[in-house]
Order: C-alpha cells, then sequence, then structure tokens
C-alpha cells in the first residue's frame, strides 16, 4: 500500500478506530502511539551487482505501559492530524511503500508491510504481514525456480558459488 493510499483510508474514515492485526486474530493495543514517522531511502545493491532505488514511509506503533488497560482505540482521525503534522515537517514522498514496525514482549520487532485493510463495526483494520527474505538476482547468481502445484515460486537449490557472478 502506498502512503497516499493510507492516508486517503484515514481521511475517508476519521471517525472510526484505528486497529493493527499483526497476526491473524492479534492487535496492536489499544495503549499504542505513534511514536517515530520514518522517511526511508533505499539504495542499493544485490548479490547479483544489481542496483535497486525506491522510498518508504515507515511508521513506529508502540504501546505505552502507563496505558495498560485503556479502552478505546486511537480514531484515524487523530492519526491523520498527527501524520499531516509530520508531512508539514518533513514531508512524505506520498506514492512510496508505507510499512509499519512494531514489536512488544511476546512478538519480535519488525517492519510489516499492508496486505490489506477492512471495515469492522466501527474500525478501520489494517492487516499486516511480514516478507521474507528473497535473492533479487536468481538468474544472475545461477539460482534453480521452479513453480509448486498451488502456483508459488520455489527456489530448488542455492548455487551461489565462487565462481558463479553472486558478490
Amino acid at each position: 500500500m502506498k502512503t497516499n493510499e493510507f492516508l486517503g483510508l484515514l481521511q475517508d474514515h476519521r471517525d472510526k478506530a484505528l486497529l493493527f492485526e499483526y497476526r491473524p486474530g492479534q492487535y496492536v493495543g489499544t495503549n499504542y502511539h505513534i511514536t517515530e514517522i520514518k522517511n526511508i531511502t533505499v539504495d542499493s545493491v544485490d548479490c547479483g551487482t544489481g542496483t535497486d532505488f525506491w522510498k518508504e514511509t515507515i511508521i513506529q506503533l508502540w504501546e505505552s505501559p502507563l496505558e495498560i488497560g485503556k479502552t478505546e482505540y486511537m480514531v484515524s482521525g487523530k492519526a491523520l492530524g498527527i501524520l499531516k503534522k509530520v508531512d508539514r515537517i518533513k514531508p512524505m514522498t506520498q506514492d512510496a511503500e508505507i510499512r509499519f514496525e512494531y514489536g512488544n514482549e511476546s512478538f519480535h520487532t519488525t517492519q510489516m508491510h499492508v496486505a490489506g485493510a477492512s471495515l469492522a463495526k466501527n474500525a478501520l483494520v489494517f492487516h499486516l504481514t511480514s516478507q521474507k527474505t528473497d535473492c533479487k538476482a536468481k538468474e544472475t547468481c545461477g539460482v534453480p525456480v521452479t513453480e509448486t502445484a498451488n502456483g508459488n515460486l520455489k527456489t530448488t537449490v542455492n548455487s551461489c558459488g565462487p565462481n558463479s557472478d553472486c558478490c
């Protein structure tokens, strides 16, 4: 999901509670705060010497230990106000991918992508997901990829060796 799409959903549902599902059926607590917004520029080189460049917006969510037991979630309008204020100070790239950084005592801190959004009762719910790491240079590095019966791609052998074109 792009930053502008996320902001548009907040705008369209300003009065709804804002929830983040980080595992199926598990939500960031009602005591969460938006503690940091990061405008990230990624300028990378992969193991096959391919270069890439993109921007991301990362929103950090933190559960305040001082507000355990809080019963109501932040509403979308309040989150939108926070993000607009940040955008005036450090403009966000509107077409950048948006991710959420979150962790708690039972869930390791990670940056998650938005898998989708839904409306539930009086809430706007963002469904977050982690992505596995992957080799972007499979062809260059000679890493064979096959398609499984369900249509997923599977790496069959790791061919990155001393004589390959990998780093």
